[in-house]
């Protein structure tokens, strides 16, 4: 038998692929053209200044980031509790009766803040329950030896779906401010028949072998007393908590650099294409010496080019510096997230993913809100370049806490993998 040396050799691997594809495709076009019209209606229908406007962006990180912290460590029990691809195919059809929803208050022209941060609210919990199942899906359907790689090959999908979602979507919305939302139902309703067509999975863990709130704890546990995987999520937790510059996109789009709905997809789309690049190139290098320094590195750099797109007053420089952001940032996502699913019991992947995206929406989610308040105080290019510094002094303070992340080499686990504690 010729022995198989790429992810994309296994048939469910290939299915995975696509419906991460086009749900990353579909999602990430409604989130960019809800951030544009909340901001849009502060300021024309609610007559916001750019401050009070930019505090609104803020706010819709907010009411995302509610229902993760309330769900993430009930979603992570039911990723390892059932088959988890009948929790992404569910949950994601529940993400495309919100995008409908979009669609018909954006035809009817309901110009309403309250409305459009229930309809993110009611996004962000379905996403509670996909992200842990879908990240641990990868594991089973690929050996260990191939899971780098794969991880790779899942963040270009991804990646590539963050490019095309945000540009696509601002092409459809100049058009009409419904079309972009109707189009990511369909891609949405693809995603949940796809992922069903993957072989089925066994859960990870019996419902009788503990309570509920005892198999939560562990999770928490795990990541705890593990200090590496515990340095490497609280550092992508707070270097993007306080650097990140995506929630102020709109405030630079509209009143900064001018250039409105379609520049604005042309921004978010501009990381993605930085990371993509990057992730096409650790698909076929795989990374493997210095993996420690290489995540540091990239936390850093992303914070430098955060701060060079806020001071940037030209639109196609401004492009640059996101594409250097997201490049900088699938470095040290690439190295977690090898690092978290490798150093994980299949039996602890669901809870200890929902941990790990527990984080990333704390710094995704509230970093929005923080970018939000800092705008106020601050004005958007403060915000920014303050985000952007906080990143590089987060990483040097990591370093020092943290001198496992420094000292690793490869992916392999520089300490004794150990059971979940009883």
């Amino acid at each position: 038998m010729i022995e198989k040396t790429s992810p994309l050799q296994y048939r469910d691997f290939r299915l995975y692929w696509l419906e991460r594809f086009c749900a990353v495709l579909a999602t990430s076009g409604m989130v960019v053209i809800v951030g544009y019209q909340i901001y849009d209606i502060a300021r024309d229908s609610y007559a916001m200044t750019i401050a009070e406007a930019s505090f609104m962006l803020g706010v819709l990180g907010l009411v995302q980031f509610i229902p993760v912290l309330v769900l993430a460590p009930l979603a992570g029990l039911v990723a390892d509790r059932f088959d988890r691809r009948k929790i992404v195919a569910l949950a994601t059809g529940g993400d495309c009766l919100v995008a409908l929803s979009l669609a018909l208050v954006s035809l009817f022209e309901t110009r309403s803040l309250p409305i459009l941060f229930m309809l993110a609210a009611l996004h962000a919990t379905v996403r509670s329950f996909i992200n842990p199942a879908n990240s641990a899906i990868v594991p089973n359907v690929v050996p260990a030896q191939l899971l780098p790689r794969a991880i790779a090959f899942s963040s270009m999908a991804m990646q590539v779906g963050t490019i095309a979602g945000p540009a696509m979507a601002g092409l459809l919305f100049a058009r009409a401010a419904h079309i972009p939302y109707l189009v990511s139902a369909a891609l949405l309703a693809f995603t949940s028949a796809s992922v069903l067509l993957i072989r089925p999975m066994a859960a990870a863990v019996r419902a009788a072998d503990a309570h509920p709130l005892r198999d939560i704890a562990e999770g928490f546990r795990y990541v705890w007393h593990e200090r590496f995987l515990l340095g490497c999520i609280t550092l992508d937790l707070f270097a993007v908590l306080l650097g990140g510059a995506t929630a102020l996109l709109p405030v630079f789009a509209r009143d900064i650099l001018h250039v409105g709905p379609e520049g604005l997809g042309q921004m978010r789309a501009a990381p993605a294409l930085g990371a993509v690049l990057v992730s096409i190139w650790l698909a076929w290098r795989p990374l493997q010496r210095n993996v420690g320094a290489v995540m540091l590195f990239g936390v850093a750099a992303y914070g430098a080019a955060t701060i060079g797109f806020g001071l940037s007053r030209a639109f196609p420089l401004s492009l640059l510096f996101l594409a250097l952001l997201g490049a900088a940032d699938m470095l040290s996502v690439f190295v977690r997230s090898s690092l978290v699913q490798l150093n994980t019991p299949n039996a602890m992947r669901g809870r200890v993913s929902a941990t790990s995206g527990l984080a990333i929406s704390a710094s995704n989610e509230l970093g929005e809100m923080q970018s939000g308040i800092a705008a106020a105080l601050l004005g958007a290019t403060g915000a920014v370049v303050f985000g952007g510094t906080s990143a590089i002094l987060i990483t040097v303070a990591w370093a020092l806490l943290f001198p496992e992340l420094r000292k690793a080499r490869t992916f392999a686990p520089h300490y004794r993998q150990k059971e979940p504690a009883p």
